[in-house]
C-alpha cells in the first residue's frame, strides 16, 4: 500500500547558536522548535497556527529544505530530507509572506518564464503553464504589466504561481495572505481552495483564525517551539468548551450598576469587563445564555445596556484561551 503521508516528523528540533560580548564571549542557545512530531495526509490541507516567534515559520523552513533541523527526523512524500533533498525539492512548492523574490521592472510572465528557467522546465511547457497559472490565479488580464505596478494581494497570487510553475505535490504557504486588503485575501482563499480541489497537499501557516477555521481540514497550535494542541477546527472548538459567549455594551457611568445586575449570575459564567474611552464592554462566557438572557432581559430596552450580541465560541476564541492557558501554566 502506498505511503498516504505527505509529511511526518518525529521529534523535529532546532537550535540556534549565538554569541555575545566583545571581551568575554557567551554563547546564547535558542530552541525555537523542539520534538515536534506530526503527521499531514495527502490531499490534506494543515494549518499551522501559533503567536509571533512561536516557530511557525522555522518549522516551515525545515520542512522546505530551506533549513537543517538540529536533530529529529522529516520525510516529505516518503523522501527523507537529508539524504533525498534534490528529489524533495522538485516534488514542493514555497511561498512566504510579503514581496520579496519577485522582480517588479519585469511583468508577471516575465518572472514566471524567469523562474521556469531556473527549474530547467522545457520551453515548450512553460508556454503552456504561465498562461494556465495566471488564469488559476486570477492574473490573466494583468500578465503584460509590471510586478511594480501590482497590489499587495496580486503580488501574493504571483508568488502562488511561481511556486506552482513545476506542478508540486505539496505546497507550503507561510501566512500568505498578511498585509492583503480583504478583497485580496478573498480572492487568494479562493485560489487555495481550487488547489485543495485539485489534490494538493497544503501546509498553510496564518494569525487569522478566522482563516483556518474557513480553509483548513486539521490544525496543530505552536507555541515556544512546541505543538501543544491539534485536532480539526470544529473538533478543537467542541473539545475546548460548549460555552456561548454574550458580549454587551454599556456607558462607562452605567457600568457598576450593570455589574451588579449580573451578580447573580457571578461564579456561574466567565465575566470580564472592559472600560474604553466612551464606552464599557462585558463578555460573558457561560454553558447555560438562557439563564442569563433571563437576568438582562428586562433591561434590554434601557439605557443601561446599549447593544447585546451572542454567539458561539469561534475558534479565535479557543485558540486565545489554550495560548493563556498555556502561559499561565508556564
Amino acid at each position: 500500500m502506498p505511503d498516504q503521508k505527505a509529511i511526518s516528523t518525529n521529534q523535529m528540533q532546532k537550535t540556534f547558536k549565538t554569541r555575545q560580548g566583545f571581551w568575554r564571549r557567551t554563547t546564547r542557545v535558542t530552541e525555537a522548535v523542539r520534538d515536534v512530531t506530526f503527521e499531514v495526509n495527502k490531499g490534506e490541507l494543515f494549518g499551522l497556527l501559533g503567536p509571533n516567534g512561536a516557530g511557525k515559520t522555522t518549522s516551515v523552513k525545515m520542512l522546505s529544505t530551506l533549513l537543517l533541523p538540529t536533530s529529529g527526523t522529516i520525510t516529505i512524500l516518503g523522501l527523507d530530507i537529508l539524504r533525498d533533498t534534490t528529489e524533495v525539492r522538485k516534488r514542493i512548492g514555497f511561498t512566504f509572506g510579503g514581496a520579496r523574490g519577485l522582480y517588479g521592472r519585469l511583468t508577471a510572465v516575465e518572472n514566471l518564464r524567469y523562474f521556469a528557467e531556473l527549474y530547467a522546465m522545457e520551453p515548450a511547457l512553460t508556454r503552456k503553464r504561465i498562461p494556465e497559472l495566471l488564469e488559476l490565479v486570477n492574473l490573466l488580464d494583468r500578465g503584460n504589466d509590471k510586478v511594480e505596478t501590482y497590489s499587495s494581494g496580486m503580488q501574493q497570487r504571483l508568488h502562488l504561481a511561481r511556486a506552482l510553475l513545476h506542478d508540486p505535490e505539496l505546497i507550503f504557504l507561510d501566512e500568505p495572505t498578511v498585509g492583503i486588503d480583504p478583497v485580496g485575501a478573498r480572492e487568494l482563499r479562493a485560489t487555495i481552495k481550487e488547489l485543495k480541489a485539485r489534490g494538493k497537499t497544503i501546509l498553510l501557516t496564518t494569525h487569522y483564525m478566522a482563516e483556518a477555521d474557513e480553509l483548513c481540514d486539521r490544525i496543530a497550535i505552536i507555541n515556544k517551539g512546541r505543538i501543544i494542541a491539534m485536532d480539526t477546527p470544529a473538533g478543537m472548538k467542541s473539545g475546548m468548551t460548549s460555552e456561548s459567549v454574550i458580549n454587551l455594551r454599556t456607558s462607562n457611568e452605567n457600568l457598576t450598576a450593570l455589574k451588579a445586575i449580573l451578580s447573580p449570575i457571578d461564579g456561574k459564567a466567565t465575566i470580564l469587563c472592559k472600560e474604553n474611552t466612551v464606552q464599557s464592554e462585558v463578555s460573558i462566557r457561560t454553558a447555560h445564555p438562557s439563564r442569563v438572557i433571563e437576568v438582562i432581559s428586562p433591561w434590554l430596552n434601557t439605557d443601561l445596556i446599549q447593544t447585546m450580541e451572542m454567539r458561539s465560541q469561534t475558534l479565535e476564541d479557543v485558540y486565545v484561551a489554550i495560548i493563556q492557558n498555556e502561559e499561565a501554566n508556564g
